[in-house]
């Protein structure tokens, strides 16, 4: 119901600001006054009423400035976490800026922000992503170009490798959070106790021994843990640097899919074999974040994944294992090429977004060395966003406390996207496709490899459906003749 506003009791003067007037002032004939005030009363109450207005739309008066909501979407990972913790000290340097945070688990934060570009949808101003979405996208122009960055930023302080991965046409597209490659984890105490060593560069044949030897569930120890969460970003991540080493690639260099090749199966074969025989239960639920807390609490002898795990497991309040720890390579095959991947997660832009500038004013912050700093006195130095800078790297503070710095910032650097397969190949990527198909290709290929580690079918009858869908999308994209 409406309120007749010569009723309104005297104190309720914030009713008249202006705002409020205008709705007030559309309702016309519906305004009577009340019949047993006075003249007085309702003259009196007139004055206010334009007193009110008058000094509300004086020159000079005091109007609060309007408030940019920026809706980000982003990933449930410890990084982005602590950013979130972080982030109220952006805000009070930013009062006319206000956070809105969107977080979700990879497979989810990928096919959402996918929806909302691809539509110009405008769901979020700020959208975490990576190498495989900043160049295809940027080439659509859907992403808003990274350029007049201030000179304290120091662009230059980036990591060639990621910088370039970021870029297109010379610019780029979007903000380094953290960059990562892959690596070994092991439980140093267990080799001991059982008298193994680790190579420097260990097969994928010594990590299936390893496994096989110290996997000893009744005392809560997996032989190997990997991930097993079906997505192009998922299993199939760790799933793509395996068939690298066995000599596998995803196309031959007419486009021709490779999926069903021997090297494939040998790669995928002993990928479902440790994990059935040594991963743990339920294993096809388990991606990044669920692998991390099972080798923290000291449930997993081997861990092969993300290098951005050093720090946490290292120094991480949680990590039952600090101390019982050591690392080594990712693991090779037939080959040594792609067996470490490349990946960072980004800030970028979409071109739908209507606070750009806000937007790019957080990225800038949230990517800068004074962040990075600002995590080094919250959480301490080895648990700031790795793989970015050069000065991070250099820090005499960040060194003494992570002894595995040299080794991630050398997987990082000697990632090779443009050269990561023993066969020759026309896409650029290590773990993935640098093609928008891929996507679905990766996501389905990864859906029915799950299915066989679930136990509903054989890796053959995986790769041929993967190899069936993929053959099909490369026809409909015009890579290949029907």
């Amino acid at each position: 119901m409406g309120v007749d506003i010569f009723e309104l009791p005297r104190e309720s003067f914030d009713d008249f600001h202006p705002n409020r007037l205008r709705s007030y002032s559309n309702r016309g004939s519906r305004m009577k006054p009340c019949m047993t005030l006075s003249r007085s009363v309702m003259a009196a109450r007139l004055f206010f009423l334009v007193a009110a207005m008058a000094g509300a739309l004086a020159p000079g008066a005091a109007v609060s400035d309007p408030v940019t909501v920026l809706n980000i979407a982003t990933i449930n990972n410890p990084d982005m976490i602590e950013l979130q913790k972080l982030a109220p000290r952006f805000e009070r340097e930013n009062p006319d800026i206000r956070l809105n945070w969107i977080v979700m688990d990879e497979g989810v934060l990928r096919q959402r922000v996918t929806t909302d570009i691809t539509t110009s949808g405008g769901q979020f101003d700020l959208m975490t992503i990576g190498l495989y979405e900043v160049p295809i996208w940027a080439q659509k122009e859907w992403l808003v170009p990274m350029t007049d960055l201030p000179a304290s930023y120091d662009e230059a302080d980036l990591l060639q490798s990621v910088r370039e991965g970021l870029s297109s046409g010379g610019r780029l597209y979007a903000l380094p959070f953290y960059a990562e490659s892959s690596m070994t984890y092991y439980r140093k105490d267990l080799f001991e106790q059982k008298k193994l060593a680790m190579p420097i560069r260990p097969t994928w044949d010594d990590i299936a021994s390893f496994a096989a030897q110290l996997h000893d569930p009744a005392n809560g120890v997996n032989g190997i843990c990997l991930r097993g969460r079906p997505g192009w970003g998922e299993n199939m991540a760790l799933i793509g640097t395996m068939v690298n080493t066995y000599g596998g690639r995803w196309f031959d260099e007419q486009w021709q899919p490779q999926i069903d090749s021997p090297e494939w199966k040998q790669a995928v074969g002993l990928y479902v074999d440790l994990m059935r025989n040594q991963g743990p239960a339920d294993a096809v639920s388990n991606g990044f974040n669920e692998n991390l807390a099972l080798f923290s609490a000291g449930k997993c002898a081997i861990w092969v994944d993300a290098t951005v795990a050093a720090g946490i497991l290292y120094r991480g309040k949680d990590s039952r294992v600090a101390d019982k720890i050591a690392f080594a390579a990712a693991p090779v095959a037939t080959t040594d090429k792609g067996a470490h991947w490349l990946w960072t997660w980004a800030l970028g832009i979409p071109h739908s977004s209507k606070s750009k500038e806000a937007a790019k004013k957080f990225a800038i912050w949230a990517t800068s060395k004074e962040y990075i700093r600002l995590v080094a006195g919250d959480s301490g130095w080895a648990l700031v966003p790795p793989g970015t800078r050069m000065s991070t790297y250099a820090s005499a503070e960040y060194r003494k406390v992570a002894p595995f710095s040299d080794f991630v910032l050398n997987a990082i650097r000697s990632a090779d996207p443009d050269d990561a397969t023993l066969k020759p190949v026309p896409y650029i990527g290590v773990q993935f496709a640098s093609i928008p198909e891929f996507q679905s290709i990766g996501t389905f290929t990864g859906q029915a490899i799950a299915r066989t580690l679930s136990g509903r079918g054989s890796v053959d009858s995986a790769l041929q459906a993967s190899q069936a869908i993929t053959v099909r999308l490369m026809q409909q994209g015009r890579y290949i003749r029907y």
